[in-house]
């Protein structure tokens, strides 16, 4: 067994908080738009943000790098004008996550939002309050089983990502090299022992991720089932 480098994690940890959090200021809006709009083009544009549910991670992490390679206009853009380039790099990887995981922060999001008490936010709207004061004061207090499986489950996702970050970000030590690259690194030079730890460790992390989300849920269900 190769010494275990602790690192991956740290690495993975970084990418999915930072993930998270751009996820969830740019998933509100939108979310909150999907929940109240009636425009005839929300069946398409909701397949457009599931796409990353049901691609091979593959096919996503072939049009990212296609799309912000320095052959692009998105990747010559912003190498000429900030000197950054956005592949087999962190910058590149936190660009790919977030539209990786961008489904697993819009749903709960959405759902949350279409489960408020319409009463509450016309309530808001008559007391003179706009709406992102709304959306901010009233809609996302009153959904937090929401809030707080959207963020876990973004998080855990993101943690958990593979071949999108592959095939974007590479094995760059200290740089892209997440723990789920680690563990197929591993398994190639058949470092089972160290693989099975990095797994265990994996596993164990969004086992105990899913159980908080449930046993928050199942609180909050029981809170409100007591105040009604």
């Amino acid at each position: 067994m190769s010494e275990l480098d602790f690192e991956p994690f740290l690495l993975s940890f970084k990418l999915a908080a930072i993930t998270t959090i751009i996820l969830f200021i740019i998933a509100v809006p939108i979310s909150w738009w999907l929940s109240q709009t009636k425009n005839r083009f929300k069946p398409m544009i909701e397949a457009i943000v599931s796409l990353p549910i049901v691609l091979p991670p593959s096919v996503i992490g072939f049009y990212i790098l296609f799309a912000l390679s320095q052959n692009s206009p998105i990747g010559v853009f912003f190498q000429e004008t900030f000197g950054v380039k956005l592949v087999f790099n962190f910058t590149g990887l936190v660009v790919a996550s977030c539209f990786y995981s961008f489904p697993f922060m819009v749903q709960p999001l959405q759902s949350g939002f279409e489960s408020i008490n319409k009463n509450m936010l016309e309530a808001s709207y008559i007391a003179g309050k706009n709406k992102i004061t709304t959306v901010l004061n009233v809609a996302l207090p009153n959904m937090k089983p929401a809030v707080i499986t959207a963020i876990i489950i973004t998080f855990a996702h993101t943690v958990g990502e593979f071949g999108v970050v592959l095939m974007v970000g590479g094995s760059i030590p200290g740089e892209t090299k997440v723990a789920s690259v680690a563990i197929y690194e591993f398994v190639e030079i058949m470092d089972y022992e160290s693989a099975h730890i990095y797994s265990a460790i994996m596993l164990g992390m969004s086992f105990l991720v899913l159980l908080g989300v449930y046993i928050f849920n199942q609180h909050h269900k029981r809170k409100l089932g007591v105040h009604i």
